[in-house]
């Protein structure tokens, strides 16, 4: 693989998909919905899944699907925002908060592949880690550092997460959406693993 991804602005098929799946989208600015969604559609049409509802959530045997990760992890993301925003009297701008949420694992979809029913690590999981390579696709895309330095350094095995408090949002909803996730698996929720 010469490179990970490509862009695609085309207007197709992937586009209204994209745009029916992604909860959010109605927070932002006309400009700023069109990259979102132009980020997720790159991804996928970059990646080796047919269909959004193939993409995995993880590797191994696999119920939750990513698209339905990505929607509840944005749901959590402004639940936390709002009350962040009440209760610490700080104020998010939806440009910035609002494509953190929905971008965060633009990634997966490069990084892991399906086989039957399991998800699988794709070769680029084993080039870069996750939450880079989506941070380089939101770079060349145009996004503010804001979003690509968050995005990048989301994961928790990251060597360093972003300081600002859209990063405390998304982490919280992103382990949130993660441990319902594990639970439906049958694997232990993050919160009870120990020595991680």
């Amino acid at each position: 693989m010469t490179e990970p991804y490509h862009i695609d602005t085309s207007s197709n098929w992937r586009r209204q998909a994209v745009e029916d799946w992604l909860f959010g989208l109605d927070h932002l600015s006309p400009g700023m919905r069109e990259k979102v969604v132009t980020a997720w559609v790159s991804a996928w049409a970059s990646s080796s899944h047919e269909r959004l509802e193939d993409m995995p959530f993880s590797p191994g045997e696999n119920p939750y699907r990513l698209m339905d990760h990505v929607n509840d992890v944005t749901r959590a993301g402004l639940d936390l925002g709002a009350r962040a925003a009440a209760d610490w009297k700080v104020e998010f701008d939806p440009e910035v908060l609002v494509p953190i949420l929905i971008l965060h694992d633009v990634d997966k979809p490069l990084i892991y592949g399906r086989e039957g029913n399991a998800g699988v690590h794709a070769q680029l999981f084993h080039e870069l880690p996750h939450g880079v390579i989506g941070g380089m696709l939101l770079k060349e895309l145009g996004f503010a550092h804001t979003i690509v330095s968050t995005v990048a350094t989301h994961a928790t095995n990251a060597p360093f997460h972003g300081r600002n408090l859209e990063a405390h949002v998304l982490h919280y909803a992103d382990l949130f959406a993660a441990d319902h996730a594990f639970r439906q698996m049958g694997k232990t929720p993050l919160y009870l693993r120990h020595g991680r």
